[in-house]
């Protein structure tokens, strides 16, 4: 794993595409930095890490677009797949190197609450709390750039794929408003789901019988479900779509809460992407 992660971050530092991340996230940082700060003579540094959020969904599809999609175009996954690294190694490998490009943006943006200190008086506590959910946040984000460059061995399509789920993320607390709360609109809309769902697993296993199987007894349990406790559907789309809001656990860490339960969120996305990671290789391994 270590000679993976020295091989990828040596990759990134010599060439401009880890520079670019992170001038790009400076500049931006920068400027609302100097705007609201050094101008506007707000103390709270947060509110500059809530500013600049949107920043991820340009900066890491760049970042992670090419990782794993560029080893599958040029066949040298092929050489990967046969060292004596486990597949994890890698994964964790090229990951940690992703991670450490952006420590190295996050640990300049540490030096800015020290500066506003000159001109006054911050709580320091807040500020780095906000900047520790801040880079949680951005692994966060990382982890699912790295899986959808395993899914395609083409870049752009990589970073379409990071930059649409990413904004869906990123727009998700918008979308949840659009959906009635009733239980038979989250009913009805749990049902286009599970017929989704269905297609998307005929898709990875193309077994029709199987399949269909599924879709029935899915669509039954939601039915039964509903007759028998239709409350249960009650604002269900909200609390889902909610799972994917990943910006709102990140409002604690501004007001300067060391939020355990996001603390435990992010990694457990993390953990659940990088799994997913290890099983796109496997399956493209064994197939």
């Amino acid at each position: 794993m270590a000679a993976i992660y020295k091989k990828e971050f040596r990759g990134f530092m010599t060439s401009m595409v880890g520079y670019v991340f992170i001038a790009f996230l400076l500049v931006v940082s920068g400027i609302y930095y100097t705007a609201y700060h050094l101008q506007g003579a707000y103390p709270k540094f947060s509110y500059t890490l809530q500013s600049v959020l949107f920043v991820f969904l340009i900066a890491v599809p760049v970042l992670s677009m090419r990782v794993l999609a560029e080893e599958r175009k040029q066949k040298t996954d092929q050489l990967l797949l046969t060292s004596p690294v486990s597949v994890a190694g890698i994964v964790m490998g090229k990951y940690l190197a992703l991670v450490s490009v952006f420590g190295i943006a996050a640990a300049v943006l540490a030096v800015y609450p020290l500066i506003l200190t000159q001109f006054g008086t911050i709580s320091m506590a807040e500020s780095y709390t906000a900047l520790f959910g801040f880079f949680l946040m951005g692994s966060c984000y990382l982890s699912i750039g790295l899986y959808l460059s395993s899914v395609t061995e083409s870049q752009v399509i990589a970073a379409v794929l990071t930059f649409l789920f990413l904004f869906v993320c990123y727009v998700i607390e918008g979308i949840a408003s659009f959906f009635p709360e009733t239980s038979s609109a989250s009913f009805y809309t749990m049902v286009v789901l599970v017929l989704a769902a269905a297609c998307v697993i005929y898709y990875m296993v193309h077994q029709a019988v199987i399949t269909i199987a599924i879709a029935v007894c899915l669509e039954a349990a939601l039915v039964v479900l509903y007759l028998v406790n239709a409350s249960f559907y009650e604002s269900l789309i909200q609390e889902l779509l909610g799972v994917l809001d990943i910006t709102e656990h990140f409002t604690e860490f501004c007001s300067g809460i060391l939020d355990v339960t996001g603390i435990i969120y992010y990694l457990t996305v993390i953990g659940v992407f990088l799994f997913l990671t290890v099983q796109s290789i496997q399956k493209r391994r064994w197939s």
